[in-house]
């Protein structure tokens, strides 16, 4: 089973794994999801896909059709399938808003750093943040359409592990060679300020590094926060799902997530 992690510092406690044979999970301590199909979504239209070849879709009225047929309703049927439209375009671009948060706050604590100890060798690896950024928004985001599934998840995964992981390990062992004598004179001038006191400088060295962590931590926790209620989001369209199931047997089939 072909299992990979798609860039767990993007949803911080989130890990995120794709199965060739299986498909697309994301699992917390308090959240397991399945992705099983993926979905289009327009302002007026939203289109479910499950391999099938009859890809189902719901217009902004609410009604529904499967492989262009339309599929014949109840008001409260239909007002149903409305209401499960409108929540999936509320909710799932959300995924790709905490990822893209991720990146930014990738890229905050890079500049802390740097801007703590003067360095001015770490604009390649603000670059590949940038680039990374950009990346996720056009995984999500294909011509005015949000997309999100098994094959999104799994095109990003595979082009963030051959192209970006490399990248960026590339990008930190650079920057840390051509910033390591800026680095020495930083650490050199924090001792002589410290006045040769070498627990003095260890303390200032311990203060420097909390600030730091204060920084980027309160926002990782909010993202945190963020992805886990994000995945209680899915647990109710999960429920949703099941429901309209039920209720209309030619949903069977087009569900987009489970809930373990």
């Amino acid at each position: 089973m072909k299992t990979m992690l798609l860039a767990s510092t993007l949803v911080l406690s989130t890990q995120v794994a794709a199965h060739s044979d299986s498909h697309f999970s994301v699992s917390t301590d308090e959240c397991a999801v399945d992705f099983k199909n993926d979905v289009h979504i327009t302002p007026d239209q939203v289109y479910i896909k499950n391999g099938s070849g009859q890809p189902l879709m719901i217009d902004a009225q609410g009604f529904l059709y499967i492989a262009d047929q339309p599929v014949q309703l109840s008001q409260d049927e239909r007002m149903a399938m409305q209401t499960y439209a409108d929540t999936l375009r509320g909710e799932l671009p959300k995924v790709a808003s905490i990822a893209l948060q991720g990146v930014e706050l990738a890229g905050v604590a890079i500049e802390e750093v740097a801007s703590a100890f003067n360095l001015h060798n770490f604009e390649s690896l603000s670059g590949l943040m940038d680039e990374l950024h950009t990346e996720i928004e056009g995984a999500f985001y294909q011509q005015g359409t949000f997309v999100m599934g098994e094959q999104t998840f799994n095109d990003f995964g595979e082009h963030f592990e051959h192209q970006f992981e490399e990248k960026i390990e590339q990008a930190i062992e650079g920057a840390m060679m051509e910033s390591i004598g800026s680095l020495l004179v930083a650490i050199g001038s924090e001792m002589v300020s410290s006045g040769g006191d070498m627990a003095r400088f260890e303390q200032r060295m311990e203060n420097l590094g909390a600030e730091i962590e204060q920084k980027v931590a309160q926002q990782a926790d909010m993202l945190e926060q963020q992805a886990d209620a994000l995945c209680g989001n899915f647990k109710t369209i999960a429920e949703q799902e099941s429901q309209l199931s039920a209720m209309i047997p030619q949903m069977e089939g087009y569900q987009l997530f489970a809930y373990r």
